[in-house]
């Protein structure tokens, strides 16, 4: 990480831990009491990590960036529903999300995987300021044990909806799942990685031994639309990508989740609703419609109740598994990459660092009742 000699502590596995604890002179079980510091007990500091002997604390403070130093939060921001979202400052000075998201006694962490975006998705912020470099495993595990902390235990679902493209960080992005999966023992359905149509990521992720769930942003029907809204429909059109979609089925046996978020007079009305039924049809799939949370800059907004209502209720009653979701946190600058971008034209204007999520509506949705 620029202008640090020191690895972050979440960046070896457990073998490495174990090697970290043999360099400092210590017994094997160090390893695990370390790693129930990292991943059970959400420890910020190496100093908090009381039953560790003072010479192997001092030894990780020489090596390693601790939980806090790996990332720093600058900024917070709570809506009613109780969703957080979480603006960090990474070792280079990049600026990341991640946000935090209630229901009930369960907790959803949604997390970054790149500082910024290059897809440019009309109706997303991250992609905003430009793409400027993939997150690195610790980086992204990170996210969520510092979610934990802040929040008292750790989450029951993992979303990789957060800044960036995931599968253009596919091999930071699949070790960090796993470590969610092994050392934060959340199960592997509760881990979910979303594309916006990166095919060959798409067809890795289906030959993955471990039984991660994937989610698709769709947002329109056709390729016309949709390569307004998602240039990556240009190099990935819709037949390539329901073509990967049924592969990742046939394979895996398990449904994809589509996300379409629905935008007043764009892709709401019963037409685009029966394309859709038509694109979908003998797809194992369910899909989570939300309505646009509101982007500077897109100057779209979100239907009314009623039409969001209908078009749910027309492909439920086709057959098509669909949710309506409503979006939340719209108020705290929800959407994704708008804390970000807010903070960073604060900085360009002269702000100081002293002084100081895409998440993405499809990720801060609840069922509507």
């Amino acid at each position: 990480m620029a202008g640090y000699n020191r690895q972050s502590v979440y960046l070896p596995d457990r073998d490495g831990l174990e090697k970290c604890a043999a360099a400092a002179g210590e017994k094997k079980f160090r390893a695990s009491q370390l790693e129930n510091w990292l991943y059970v007990r959400f420890a910020r500091s190496f100093d908090e990590m009381s039953n560790l002997p003072g010479s192997f604390r001092r030894f990780l403070c020489e090596n390693f960036l601790s939980p806090c130093e790996t990332l720093s939060l600058l900024e917070t921001a709570a809506d009613r529903s109780g969703t957080v979202k979480y603006l960090w400052r990474l070792c280079d000075g990049e600026l990341i999300e991640t946000v935090g998201i209630p229901s009930g006694e369960r907790m959803t962490v949604c997390v970054s995987s790149q500082a910024g975006c290059g897809f440019g998705c009309a109706f997303c912020a991250s992609c905003k300021n430009g793409f400027s470099r993939n997150l690195d495993c610790a980086e992204i595990v990170a996210q969520a044990a510092l979610v934990s902390a802040q929040a008292g235990g750790k989450p029951d679902n993992i979303v990789f909806m957060g800044i960036g493209e995931p599968f253009a960080n596919y091999d930071n992005v699949l070790a960090a799942a796993r470590r969610f999966n092994g050392c934060f023992g959340i199960g592997a359905r509760k881990i979910t990685v979303s594309t916006c149509g990166v095919v060959p990521g798409i067809l890795r992720y289906a030959c993955e031994p471990e039984q991660f769930e994937l989610a698709v942003s769709l947002h329109a029907p056709d390729d016309e639309m949709r390569s307004r809204l998602m240039p990556v429909n240009r190099r990935w059109p819709i037949r390539e990508l329901m073509a990967a979609c049924r592969e990742y089925t046939a394979r895996t046996n398990r449904i994809v989740t589509f996300e379409y978020i629905l935008v007043d007079g764009l892709n709401c009305s019963r037409r685009h609703a029966s394309e859709l039924l038509a694109l979908l049809k003998d797809l194992k799939c369910r899909v989570n419609l939300i309505p646009l949370n509101p982007v500077n800059g897109f100057f779209w907004r979100a239907p009314s109740r009623e039409i969001c209502r209908a078009f749910g209720e027309f492909l439920t009653s086709h057959g098509l598994n669909t949710t309506l979701r409503h979006s939340r946190g719209g108020n705290v600058n929800a959407s994704c990459g708008q804390l970000r971008r807010a903070r960073a034209s604060s900085l360009c204007a002269g702000e100081t660092a002293g002084n100081c999520l895409e998440n993405t509506a499809q990720c801060a949705g609840k069922e509507e009742k």
